[in-house]
């Protein structure tokens, strides 16, 4: 049979292993073609934070270098951003003006910074924090070694004013909420968080809202809106990122928040799927590898002829190293009236645990310090397990029966009633 025509708009860490899973499943299927709007290869950008402090180089995080696309006959075209998808003659057409044809194409354009809109935000000396250019500009700036002013206290954030401090620059981080990491981590753990990165000499400031950047051609202060001015001579955003529809919904495909999907990746047109941070499945965005990767196998099945292959947007595991500290979070951790908390606190090697129950079920879990049996602990909630018999052990893993669950001297463990719903 003619092999198919597979185009990629995007070469991002999902496209690239959706490629790796269809080559290993139908390896004569597809002539593949890429575009890729960076000038470069396939690389991992969960550790671009390493370059940024030093402790790797670009060739350290390659994934697919130049050899892989040669011998997978991988067509791959570099610094080219596709302009148009013409879904009548099933083409796409580049900035350059290339123009080629496609029997299936697959969108991974990722997603986008979120640049706050406020006075200043053009300056000279303001970046935000996605790919290796962004990098690239951040240590020519922290050469000079003054000071940087990190806007967002997500992960992101966090890992870019760990790196401009190794690299010698006095870091303030901005939160507009009150603790760090406020989508993966409850209040209290957000607060352990806040101790360890500022024990690392980078200066925290929560509740901060930032009213304007302040220059004349360059950056120079930060001004929040209680008028305190921070001196910045590099100014980094890393307030959230919003997903690349533009294309695709030039294009006719259905788009909200994200490019819609099926359950099979499937956009609005059923020759054209989409995965990664610009997909939207089940009324859901995604921004962490794990369902990223997930996408993708089910996408290299999808192409391979099975088309029983479904992704589902099950709970999402977050299980982080911020500044070397370990973290973990995994469903549902909000307070309700219908729920109940087991805490474990131990003061002295600075480990909280926070298991969140449901009508006999695991619903949530937030872990700082010791993240060990993270996994075990995501397949009860996926699974919705009666934990009842368990119960007395649960915060301590697998390998704890109720007769082993012994807090260690110095821990506390306590059962939290329902919080009770008080009048404003």
């Amino acid at each position: 049979m003619a092999k198919q025509r597979l185009v990629v708009i995007g070469n991002g860490m999902a496209p690239g292993r959706a490629l790796e899973r269809l080559f290993d499943r139908a390896p004569d299927a597809y002539d593949v073609t890429i575009f890729n709007a960076e000038p470069r290869v396939n690389y991992d950008r969960i550790m671009l934070s390493p370059i940024l402090s030093g402790e790797k180089t670009f060739e350290e995080i390659v994934i697919h270098g130049d050899g892989w696309y040669v011998r997978n006959g991988v067509t791959l075209y570099k610094g080219s951003t596709v302009t148009s998808i013409d879904r009548a003659s099933k083409t796409v057409t580049s900035a350059r003006g290339l123009t080629v044809p496609y029997d299936k194409l697959l969108i991974a354009t990722g997603s986008s910074p979120v640049i706050l809109p406020v006075p200043g935000a053009a300056l000279a000396g303001v970046l935000s924090y996605r790919d290796l250019d962004d990098v690239q500009a951040m240590l020519l700036a922290a050469k000079s070694r003054g000071a940087a002013v990190v806007i967002g206290g997500g992960l992101l954030g966090l890992e870019a004013a760990a790196g401009l401090r190794e690299r010698g620059m006095t870091v303030t981080v901005l939160h507009v909420m009150p603790t760090l990491m406020e989508r993966q981590l409850d209040p209290a753990a957000g607060l352990l968080l806040q101790r360890a990165v500022e024990a690392r000499g980078i200066k925290v400031i929560t509740r901060a809202e930032t009213a304007a950047i302040l220059g004349i051609k360059s950056v120079e202060a930060v001004q929040l809106a209680d008028g305190t001015r921070i001196p910045a001579d590099l100014v980094v955003m890393a307030v959230g990122i919003r997903p690349n529809v533009g294309l695709a919904k030039e294009a006719g495909l259905q788009t909200a928040r994200g490019i819609v999907v099926d359950a099979g990746l499937r956009t609005s047109d059923r020759d054209i799927y989409a995965i990664g941070e610009c997909a939207e499945a089940e009324g859901q965005t995604f921004g962490l590898v794990a369902p990223l990767y997930e996408m993708a196998h089910v996408l290299a099945a999808q192409l391979a002829g099975d088309e029983a292959a479904r992704f589902r947007a099950n709970a999402t595991a977050t299980k982080l190293k911020v500044t070397g500290i370990d973290l973990f979070s995994a469903g549902d951790f909000a307070a309700a009236p219908d729920r109940e908390e087991i805490v474990f606190q131990d003061a002295e090697p600075g480990v909280y645990r926070r298991l969140v129950l449901k009508a006999n079920m695991l619903v949530g879990a937030v872990f700082y310090g010791d993240t060990s049996d993270g996994g075990w602990y995501v397949d009860l909630i996926r699974a919705g397990a009666d934990v009842s018999a368990i119960r007395d052990g649960l915060m301590f893993g697998p390998g704890y029966g109720a007769a082993k669950a012994v807090p260690p001297a110095g821990a506390s463990v306590r059962t939290l009633p329902p919080p009770v719903a008080v009048a404003a």
